[in-house]
């Protein structure tokens, strides 16, 4: 049998009271007996030691008859149910409070010996055979003149002293039951708010490891398993959203792969087979070329993108500057500016602005900025890159007059793969990879980038990176900060 935790919890209760009227029944009612019969024995040998210093020692001393010292003896046992008697040292009974001696017949306590009580003040038995049933026994001697002249001995029936114990267990046993209905009660909350909710816990987490990812957990309590619940809940959606986004993910890259390995093999075939003149050999193997090398910048972006998100590419901060990289760059797409007839125009804080970032990633960062700037701009257009300076803050700047992105995509220009249905008719060789690279890239140096678009007017992206202390150093040496057009 399977033991779950609110078996062992059950388990526990039930123990908990058997062993609990166990305890009641053995040590607490011995206890408790013992208590009484101490007790009862405290309370009859300070009556006994009264009697002994008044009405006993007045008898002694003949300052009182006897028959008045009987009458107040029987009155006192009566009032404390017991039975008190006054004895001479041999054992000879002088008062007895349940009948008045026989003058002219003795009466002795046989083998009366006062050391039977052995350094206590009190004796359980039949107090040498005196009774027919077990009494408590006190004994206080009688003093005069530095001697015992007798004995004050009071005597309780067990009996009694074991109904008031019984009567105290009970008291007990009421306590026991008591504490079992509200460890009961508290069994049920704990069974109400912590057990079930955390079987509902349970039963989601079975549904998580089946793959159901989109199963509701019901609990919504404000506590720690509320919390642990939403938790679940929260991890449980984004593994879900993880897994879509993989699905996506594969399909992106079979359609991407897909695509060009079909144009290919086609052009490539209708070559063996005559249906292409090999006088246009030449044509669709360039074309052919222009397909390896879409694959190629398909396969590196990945490969970049994944060492980004797991942390495999250490970035290398130095010191550069910013204004430099920004027009290395600009250069680099001279020839497809010329083709398309577009500008580059820098806006620059200063000849030199130095930044604190890893160099090969910026550069990488702004490369493909400018890329998805060209592609998306009209022929006779102009893409504007400015830097400006706030604070230890470095703000980089690109701006298009193209196309534009819709509102309803711009949310989605970061994912893998996406492209824009304005896109995919405009780029065909685009892997919808660039603008996922940068935003990675950025992140990583713990910077911001953001975007700007408006359709048919154009895109602005912005990101940030930490300003170098070189350039304090320079301003000391007099240099200018002015805005460098090129």
């Amino acid at each position: 049998m399977k033991k779950t935790l609110y078996f062992r919890i059950i388990l526990a209760y039930i123990l908990f009271g058997l062993f609990g009227f166990i305890a009641v029944a053995t040590v607490v009612s011995r206890l408790t007996t013992e208590y009484c019969i101490r007790d009862k024995a405290r309370m009859l040998y300070g009556e006994a030691s009264r009697i002994s210093d008044t009405y006993a020692l007045q008898l002694y001393r003949s300052k009182i008859k006897l028959e008045d010292v009987q009458a107040q003896m029987e009155a006192l046992s009566s009032y404390m149910d017991t039975e008190i008697w006054i004895l001479n040292p041999s054992g000879r009974m002088v008062v007895n409070s349940r009948m008045a001696p026989d003058p002219g017949q003795e009466t002795y306590v046989e083998d009366f010996d006062s050391t039977i009580i052995a350094g206590n003040y009190y004796t359980i038995g039949r107090f040498f055979n005196s009774f027919d049933e077990e009494v408590l026994s006190v004994i206080a001697p009688i003093t005069n003149d530095f001697k015992i002249r007798g004995y004050v001995a009071i005597h309780l029936p067990m009996s009694r002293i074991q109904t008031d114990a019984d009567n105290m267990l009970n008291l007990s046993y009421m306590l026991l039951v008591i504490l079992l209905v509200l460890s009961l009660i508290i069994l049920f909350f704990f069974t109400e708010y912590v057990y079930r909710p955390l079987r509902r816990i349970i039963a989601a987490a079975e549904q998580y490891a089946l793959g159901n990812m989109h199963y509701h957990i019901p609990v919504e309590s404000e506590d720690e398993l509320g919390y642990l619940s939403a938790s679940l809940g929260y991890m449980a959606d984004t593994i879900a959203r993880s897994e879509d986004d993989q699905k996506k993910f594969i399909a992106n890259i079979s359609h991407d792969f897909r695509s060009p390995l079909t144009s290919m093999r086609g052009f490539l075939e209708a070559m063996l087979d005559g249906t292409i003149p090999p006088e246009r050999f030449s044509h669709y193997l360039e074309v052919v070329l222009g397909e390896t090398e879409r694959l190629t910048k398909l396969t590196n972006g990945l490969l970049t993108l994944n060492n980004l998100n797991t942390g495999g590419i250490l970035l290398q901060r130095t010191d550069f500057d910013i204004n430099a990289v920004i027009r290395s760059v600009a250069a680099s797409f001279e020839q497809t500016c010329r083709a398309k007839k577009i500008h580059i125009r820098l806006v620059l804080t200063g000849k030199i602005l130095f930044v604190n970032a890893d160099l090969e990633k910026i550069q990488q960062v702004l490369y493909n900025l400018v890329d998805n700037a060209l592609k998306f701009s009209h022929e006779d257009s102009e893409i504007t890159i400015d830097t400006t300076e706030k604070g230890d803050t470095v703000f980089i700047s690109v701006r298009d007059s193209g196309i534009g992105i819709p509102k309803e995509d711009q949310k989605l220009i970061w994912d893998r793969f996406y492209k824009t249905d304005l896109s995919r008719g405009k780029d065909k060789k685009g892997t919808g990879l660039g603008l996922s690279i940068v935003r990675e890239i950025i992140r990583a140096h713990d910077e911001n980038i953001n975007m700007v678009s408006t359709e048919g007017v154009g895109s602005t992206f912005t990101f940030t990176l930490r300003r170098s202390e070189k350039n304090d150093a320079l301003s000391s040496l007099g240099e200018p900060e002015v805005d460098v057009r090129e």
